[in-house]
Protein backbone atom coordinates (compact mmCIF):
# COMPACT_ATOMS: atom_id res chain seq x y z
CA UNK A 1 0.00 0.00 0.00
CA UNK A 2 1.37 3.44 -0.96
CA UNK A 3 0.43 6.74 0.63
CA UNK A 4 1.56 10.24 -0.13
CA UNK A 5 3.89 12.07 2.21
CA UNK A 6 1.20 14.66 2.94
CA UNK A 7 -1.28 11.97 3.94
CA UNK A 8 1.32 10.31 6.14
CA UNK A 9 1.84 13.59 7.97
CA UNK A 10 -1.89 14.15 8.41
CA UNK A 11 -2.37 10.65 9.78
CA UNK A 12 0.68 10.88 12.01
CA UNK A 13 2.21 7.69 10.65
CA UNK A 14 5.27 9.11 8.89
CA UNK A 15 8.68 8.32 10.23
CA UNK A 16 9.28 11.96 11.10
CA UNK A 17 6.22 12.29 13.32
CA UNK A 18 5.95 8.97 15.17
CA UNK A 19 8.26 6.02 15.87
CA UNK A 20 5.70 3.49 14.70
CA UNK A 21 3.97 2.75 11.40
CA UNK A 22 1.21 0.47 10.23
CA UNK A 23 3.22 -0.30 7.11
CA UNK A 24 6.61 -0.85 8.70
CA UNK A 25 7.10 -4.21 10.40
CA UNK A 26 10.26 -5.87 11.68
CA UNK A 27 10.35 -9.18 13.58
CA UNK A 28 12.34 -9.32 16.82
CA UNK A 29 16.06 -9.94 16.71
CA UNK A 30 17.89 -12.20 19.13
CA UNK A 31 18.52 -9.14 21.32
CA UNK A 32 14.85 -8.13 21.53
CA UNK A 33 12.33 -9.30 24.09
CA UNK A 34 8.84 -10.56 23.34
CA UNK A 35 6.19 -11.84 25.70
CA UNK A 36 2.86 -13.63 26.16
CA UNK A 37 0.68 -10.84 24.72
CA UNK A 38 0.38 -10.99 20.91
CA UNK A 39 -1.04 -7.45 20.79
CA UNK A 40 1.91 -5.84 22.58
CA UNK A 41 4.37 -7.98 20.62
CA UNK A 42 2.72 -6.68 17.46
CA UNK A 43 3.01 -3.06 18.56
CA UNK A 44 6.72 -3.64 19.22
CA UNK A 45 7.18 -5.29 15.81
CA UNK A 46 5.63 -2.18 14.23
CA UNK A 47 7.76 0.02 16.54
CA UNK A 48 4.81 1.78 18.14
CA UNK A 49 6.50 0.41 21.26
CA UNK A 50 10.29 0.24 21.57
CA UNK A 51 11.41 -2.64 19.39
CA UNK A 52 13.59 -3.97 22.20
CA UNK A 53 10.44 -4.87 24.12
CA UNK A 54 11.87 -3.55 27.37
CA UNK A 55 11.48 -0.70 29.84
CA UNK A 56 8.15 0.72 28.71
CA UNK A 57 7.15 3.97 30.37
CA UNK A 58 3.57 5.03 30.86
CA UNK A 59 3.90 7.42 27.94
CA UNK A 60 5.24 4.59 25.77
CA UNK A 61 2.22 2.39 26.47
CA UNK A 62 -0.45 5.10 26.29
CA UNK A 63 0.95 6.57 23.07
CA UNK A 64 1.48 3.19 21.39
CA UNK A 65 -2.01 1.96 22.18
CA UNK A 66 -3.53 5.25 21.04
CA UNK A 67 -1.52 5.56 17.82
CA UNK A 68 -1.56 1.92 16.76
CA UNK A 69 -5.00 0.80 17.97
CA UNK A 70 -6.91 3.97 19.00
CA UNK A 71 -7.23 2.99 22.66
CA UNK A 72 -8.34 5.86 24.87
CA UNK A 73 -5.83 7.43 27.24
CA UNK A 74 -7.83 6.06 30.18
CA UNK A 75 -7.65 2.51 28.84
CA UNK A 76 -3.96 2.85 28.02
CA UNK A 77 -3.23 4.13 31.51
CA UNK A 78 -5.19 1.26 33.08
CA UNK A 79 -3.24 -1.31 31.06
CA UNK A 80 0.08 0.33 31.94
CA UNK A 81 -0.81 0.15 35.64
CA UNK A 82 -1.70 -3.52 35.32
CA UNK A 83 1.54 -4.27 33.49
CA UNK A 84 3.54 -2.48 36.17
CA UNK A 85 2.54 -5.25 38.60
CA UNK A 86 4.82 -7.60 36.66
CA UNK A 87 7.94 -5.61 37.50
CA UNK A 88 8.76 -6.71 41.02
CA UNK A 89 11.65 -4.27 41.47
CA UNK A 90 11.12 -1.80 44.29
CA UNK A 91 9.53 1.48 43.16
CA UNK A 92 9.44 0.31 39.56
CA UNK A 93 8.16 2.81 37.01
CA UNK A 94 8.61 0.73 33.85
CA UNK A 95 7.89 -2.77 32.63
CA UNK A 96 8.42 -4.74 29.45
CA UNK A 97 7.48 -7.79 27.47
CA UNK A 98 10.14 -9.62 29.45
CA UNK A 99 8.47 -8.88 32.81
CA UNK A 100 5.04 -9.80 31.39
CA UNK A 101 6.28 -13.36 31.03
CA UNK A 102 6.46 -13.81 34.81
CA UNK A 103 4.04 -16.66 35.43
CA UNK A 104 0.70 -16.13 37.13
CA UNK A 105 0.66 -12.36 37.51
CA UNK A 106 -0.92 -11.37 34.20
CA UNK A 107 0.52 -14.25 32.15
CA UNK A 108 -1.62 -17.31 32.78
CA UNK A 109 -2.26 -20.94 31.96
CA UNK A 110 -4.98 -21.74 29.40
CA UNK A 111 -3.60 -19.19 26.96
CA UNK A 112 -5.18 -18.98 23.51
CA UNK A 113 -1.82 -19.30 21.78
CA UNK A 114 0.84 -20.42 24.28
CA UNK A 115 1.50 -23.70 26.08
CA UNK A 116 0.95 -23.86 29.84
CA UNK A 117 3.86 -22.96 32.09
CA UNK A 118 4.13 -26.54 33.37
CA UNK A 119 4.75 -27.92 29.88
CA UNK A 120 7.13 -25.43 28.38
CA UNK A 121 8.00 -22.60 30.78
CA UNK A 122 7.75 -20.51 27.63
CA UNK A 123 5.24 -17.69 27.50
CA UNK A 124 6.84 -16.17 24.42
CA UNK A 125 6.64 -18.75 21.66
CA UNK A 126 3.49 -19.10 19.58
CA UNK A 127 2.26 -22.71 19.92
CA UNK A 128 0.51 -23.92 16.77
CA UNK A 129 -1.11 -26.90 18.52
CA UNK A 130 -2.63 -24.73 21.23
CA UNK A 131 -3.84 -22.19 18.70
CA UNK A 132 -5.42 -24.87 16.50
CA UNK A 133 -7.48 -25.94 19.50
CA UNK A 134 -8.50 -22.33 20.11
CA UNK A 135 -9.39 -21.59 16.50
CA UNK A 136 -11.35 -24.84 16.08
CA UNK A 137 -14.08 -23.23 18.19
CA UNK A 138 -14.32 -20.29 15.79
CA UNK A 139 -16.81 -22.22 13.70
CA UNK A 140 -17.87 -19.50 11.25
CA UNK A 141 -16.24 -16.93 9.04
CA UNK A 142 -17.11 -14.35 11.72
CA UNK A 143 -16.10 -14.90 15.34
CA UNK A 144 -18.80 -13.82 17.80
CA UNK A 145 -18.98 -13.59 21.58
CA UNK A 146 -20.16 -17.17 21.98
CA UNK A 147 -17.33 -18.54 19.86
CA UNK A 148 -14.81 -16.47 21.82
CA UNK A 149 -16.30 -17.83 25.05
CA UNK A 150 -16.26 -21.43 23.74
CA UNK A 151 -12.61 -21.17 22.70
CA UNK A 152 -11.65 -19.74 26.08
CA UNK A 153 -13.57 -22.48 27.90
CA UNK A 154 -11.95 -25.20 25.80
CA UNK A 155 -8.49 -23.99 26.75
CA UNK A 156 -9.42 -23.82 30.45
CA UNK A 157 -10.92 -27.32 30.39
CA UNK A 158 -7.90 -28.73 28.56
CA UNK A 159 -5.54 -27.24 31.12
CA UNK A 160 -7.67 -28.41 34.03
CA UNK A 161 -7.69 -31.94 32.68
CA UNK A 162 -4.07 -32.38 31.70
CA UNK A 163 -1.96 -29.93 33.66
CA UNK A 164 -1.50 -31.08 37.28
CA UNK A 165 0.05 -27.71 38.13
CA UNK A 166 -2.70 -25.65 36.48
CA UNK A 167 -2.87 -22.17 37.95
CA UNK A 168 -5.05 -19.19 37.14
CA UNK A 169 -5.24 -16.09 39.32
CA UNK A 170 -8.38 -13.96 39.50
CA UNK A 171 -6.56 -11.28 37.52
CA UNK A 172 -5.41 -13.85 34.96
CA UNK A 173 -8.97 -15.09 34.50
CA UNK A 174 -10.23 -11.57 33.87
CA UNK A 175 -7.39 -10.83 31.46
CA UNK A 176 -8.12 -14.08 29.62
CA UNK A 177 -11.63 -12.87 28.88
CA UNK A 178 -10.27 -9.42 28.10
CA UNK A 179 -8.02 -10.90 25.44
CA UNK A 180 -11.07 -12.25 23.64
CA UNK A 181 -12.76 -8.88 23.94
CA UNK A 182 -9.70 -7.14 22.52
CA UNK A 183 -9.51 -9.16 19.31
CA UNK A 184 -13.26 -8.81 18.72
CA UNK A 185 -13.16 -5.03 19.19
CA UNK A 186 -9.83 -4.21 17.54
CA UNK A 187 -10.32 -6.38 14.47
CA UNK A 188 -14.08 -6.53 14.18
CA UNK A 189 -17.45 -4.92 13.73
CA UNK A 190 -18.01 -3.15 17.02
CA UNK A 191 -21.76 -2.84 16.52
CA UNK A 192 -22.26 -6.55 15.89
CA UNK A 193 -19.32 -7.54 18.12
CA UNK A 194 -17.96 -9.92 15.50
CA UNK A 195 -14.56 -10.22 13.85
CA UNK A 196 -13.38 -11.90 10.67
CA UNK A 197 -11.75 -15.19 11.54
CA UNK A 198 -9.12 -14.88 8.81
CA UNK A 199 -8.04 -11.46 10.09
CA UNK A 200 -7.83 -12.57 13.72
CA UNK A 201 -6.00 -15.73 12.73
CA UNK A 202 -3.46 -13.76 10.70
CA UNK A 203 -2.85 -11.45 13.66
CA UNK A 204 -2.17 -14.31 16.08
CA UNK A 205 0.04 -16.25 13.70
CA UNK A 206 2.12 -13.32 12.45
CA UNK A 207 1.97 -10.73 15.26
CA UNK A 208 1.46 -8.14 12.58
CA UNK A 209 -1.36 -5.65 12.03
CA UNK A 210 -3.38 -7.06 9.10
CA UNK A 211 -3.48 -3.96 6.89
CA UNK A 212 -2.97 -6.20 3.85
CA UNK A 213 -6.38 -7.73 4.61
CA UNK A 214 -8.16 -4.40 4.71
CA UNK A 215 -7.88 -3.72 8.42
CA UNK A 216 -7.73 -0.09 9.53
CA UNK A 217 -7.31 1.52 12.93
CA UNK A 218 -10.66 1.43 14.79
CA UNK A 219 -12.68 4.61 15.21
CA UNK A 220 -13.97 6.05 17.49
CA UNK A 221 -11.53 5.42 20.33
CA UNK A 222 -11.83 2.14 22.22
CA UNK A 223 -12.74 2.88 25.82
CA UNK A 224 -12.31 0.95 29.03
CA UNK A 225 -16.11 0.77 29.29
CA UNK A 226 -16.43 -0.91 25.89
CA UNK A 227 -13.64 -3.39 26.59
CA UNK A 228 -15.11 -4.33 29.96
CA UNK A 229 -18.60 -4.74 28.53
CA UNK A 230 -17.40 -7.22 25.92
CA UNK A 231 -15.16 -8.98 28.47
CA UNK A 232 -18.14 -9.42 30.78
CA UNK A 233 -20.28 -10.68 27.90
CA UNK A 234 -17.66 -13.36 27.16
CA UNK A 235 -17.63 -14.41 30.81
CA UNK A 236 -21.44 -14.55 30.85
CA UNK A 237 -21.43 -16.71 27.69
CA UNK A 238 -18.96 -19.22 29.17
CA UNK A 239 -20.96 -22.32 30.02
CA UNK A 240 -19.38 -25.19 31.90
CA UNK A 241 -21.11 -28.16 30.32
CA UNK A 242 -18.25 -30.64 30.36
CA UNK A 243 -18.70 -33.44 32.89
CA UNK A 244 -16.43 -33.09 35.87
CA UNK A 245 -15.34 -29.52 35.23
CA UNK A 246 -16.99 -28.16 38.37
CA UNK A 247 -15.22 -30.81 40.41
CA UNK A 248 -11.90 -29.91 38.81
CA UNK A 249 -12.51 -26.22 39.40
CA UNK A 250 -13.29 -26.90 43.04
CA UNK A 251 -10.15 -28.97 43.43
CA UNK A 252 -8.08 -26.10 42.05
CA UNK A 253 -9.89 -23.49 44.14
CA UNK A 254 -10.96 -21.40 41.13
CA UNK A 255 -14.74 -21.36 41.39
CA UNK A 256 -15.02 -17.61 41.82
CA UNK A 257 -12.31 -16.15 39.63
CA UNK A 258 -14.37 -14.70 36.82
CA UNK A 259 -15.16 -17.70 34.62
Amino acid sequence: MRISLSLAVLLGVGEASTPGSLWSWHPPTAKDSRGPCPMLNTLANHEFLPHTGRDFTQDDIVNALKTGLNFSDELGTFLFEQGLKTNTAENATTWGLDTLSTHNILEHDASLSRADHEYANDAVTFNATVFEQTSSYWTGDLINIQMAADARLARIVDSLKYNPEFSLSATGAQFGAGEGAAYLIVFGNRTEVTARKDVVRSFFENERLPTDMGWTIPSPAITIKELFEVKDAIIAATRFEVEGVEKMKRAHGILDKGF
